[in-house]
């Protein structure tokens, strides 16, 4: 009866933390308890001397986690239909597209399953606690920094959709946010025990004001910060082609014929910059012939009408080498090597070109995980209609720079979920953001709306303007205080115009990135050892 009874609690947590997930924007409060189900039954299991306790705690918490995450996130299964690779490639982005499922909640269970363990060893509830907090948060940054990152569900995201609350993330990151969630759900669990038991509030008070005070100096830091007023006309474009008809049934030409009319229907004489979406030139360009390509001469064509215009926008790339020079190179029947980019092109009225090339690729889809260990696989995959090394990529954050000296920072679709890289471009001199993406795989779920709102969360951690072109929507501007000021609608055809201000001061997220996260891994670490240690002891 009591295992039905925790199950129950599991299912609980699970259904609070799905209510409290963007976009449930202002249900996000019930992530400070949402946890608190799922601590009462773990306190249950582990209050008997069941010789299976380790293994009950694992299931209980792995329910809540699986079923979390599965409902927050269900619409990533649609983008395995964008997936044209071969057999193999087809097998194994089926079975990478279980990571955001199966690994993120594995990664979440360990994390609860390792304090429990530790807990074990020690009567003292602060390090237990403690270690629960570092192991959750380094499964978190471990989730963000492998090669099967998915760091969609990182706790912090949470307050994306009630960002008034979360402004001191320009210290913190996202981190920050979990950490506060965590606490939260601890303290309140606690006091919850102290009520029941003795009858006292006094963890209750403490627990109000763990929230109240990071809200308060949040909604002040709100209320009085002010954007320096350095305008720039920018103008982002949303050609709402379908992602299935992309490659097939329009033609780049047209493509492009869309794009630069829906600009010109907006565009002033004093617009700086356009915005168009990932892909939006989608024929593999040769990049070290850009200037002869007939894309690229059609964009500088529709931009000569702009004289300080400067235009970013998405393109498929390859680079030729004579010989394997990346570990994602691959051969080409006609000779030598090449690469293959999803990229990110920077035009302007004269021969200057910049690419940068998405370094954030899906797990799967997108990349090979582990590409170095893999890459014996190759011959096998080629033949069977696959590639183990998939998209070519960078491994530092870029920055477009305009003749005019503005420096922007081009984020290619997924890759805004990544605070530190996106961080990374801005602590090299970029001074708003340009997040290009395409959203149209997905359809209409809340996968897009999810997208939008962390965009927020970037803008807060280095007090950037975002500028979003997505390919269905949404796309818009999101000013310095992470207000979205202005938005298109989903699976509309539209051009949206804003002058946004630019920005040059750093945050000291920005300066120092992931401090929280880096703590916790060493934190974690130590409690590991020591749990190994105890266990060799009692041998």
């Amino acid at each position: 009866m009591k295992l039905k009874q925790n199950y129950l609690l599991a299912l609980l947590s699970a259904f609070i933390m799905w209510l409290a997930w963007p976009p449930h924007n202002w249900l996000a409060p019930l992530l400070f308890v949402g946890l608190v189900p799922l601590l009462i039954a773990l306190k249950q299991i582990t209050n008997t001397s069941d010789k299976k306790t380790g293994k009950k705690v694992f299931l209980t918490a792995g329910l809540t986690f699986l079923i979390w995450n599965t409902a927050s996130i269900y619409w990533v299964f649609n983008s395995i239909n964008a997936v044209n690779t071969g057999f193999v490639g087809t097998i194994v982005s089926l079975l990478v597209s279980l990571i955001p499922y199966g690994l993120g909640a594995l990664l979440m269970t360990f994390a609860f399953w390792m304090y429990y363990r530790l807990s074990t060893y020690t009567n003292k509830k602060w390090i237990g606690y403690s270690s629960l907090i570092a192991f959750y948060i380094s499964m978190e940054y471990l989730h963000q920094t492998w090669d099967l990152a998915f760091p969609w569900m990182t706790l912090g995201n949470g307050f994306a959709g009630m960002h008034q609350v979360v402004q001191w993330y320009e210290f913190t990151g996202v981190y920050g946010g979990s950490l506060w969630i965590l606490l939260s759900n601890i303290l309140a669990f606690e006091a919850y025990q102290q009520i029941k038991s003795q009858k006292q509030y006094k963890l209750a008070g403490i627990w109000a004001l763990l929230l109240l005070l990071p809200i308060g100096y949040s909604i002040y830091r709100y209320k009085n910060y002010e954007e320096k007023s350095v305008p720039v006309n920018v103008v982002t474009v949303q050609p709402n082609i379908d992602p299935y008809e992309k490659y097939g049934t329009t033609s780049s030409t047209e493509q492009l014929s869309i794009l630069t009319k829906l600009s010109d229907s907006i565009a002033q004489t004093n617009t700086e910059y356009f915005i168009w979406p990932e892909t939006a030139i989608p024929n593999y360009a040769d990049e070290e012939r850009i200037r002869s390509n007939p894309e690229y001469l059609q964009a500088q064509q529709f931009l000569s009408k702009y004289k300080n215009g400067t235009l970013i926008t998405g393109i498929e790339s390859v680079r030729f080498y004579h010989d394997k020079r990346t570990i994602s190179a691959k051969e080409n029947p006609n000779g030598g090597f090449y690469d293959h980019f999803n990229a990110a092109i920077q035009i302007e009225n004269s021969a200057s070109v910049a690419f940068y090339h998405k370094s954030k690729l899906v797990p799967g889809v997108e990349k090979m995980p582990f590409p170095k260990a893999f890459s014996f696989l190759a011959p096998v995959f080629s033949k069977l209609g696959g590639s183990v090394s998939s998209w070519g990529w960078q491994e530092e954050p870029g920055v477009f720079y305009a003749y005019s000296g503005i420096g922007v920072a081009p984020v290619i679709c997924y890759e805004s979920i990544w605070g530190h890289w996106v961080a990374g471009s801005v602590k090299q001199g970029a001074q708003f953001i340009a997040v290009i993406t395409n959203d149209g795989w997905w359809g209409n779920t809340s996968g897009k709306d999810q997208h939008l709102l962390y965009a927020k969360l970037r803008s807060i951690e280095t007090r950037r303007y975002v500028v979003r072109s997505a390919n269905t929507g949404i796309s818009g501007f999101i000013n310095q205080r992470g207000d979205v000021v202005q938005q298109s609608k989903w699976w509309t055809r539209t051009a949206l115009k804003a002058d946004i201000n630019l920005n040059d001061e750093i945050t000291f997220y920005v300066n120092y990135g992931d401090l929280i996260a880096k703590l916790c891994i060493g934190f974690a670490a130590i409690a590991a050892l020591f749990i190994l240690v105890k266990k060799w002891i009692l041998k």
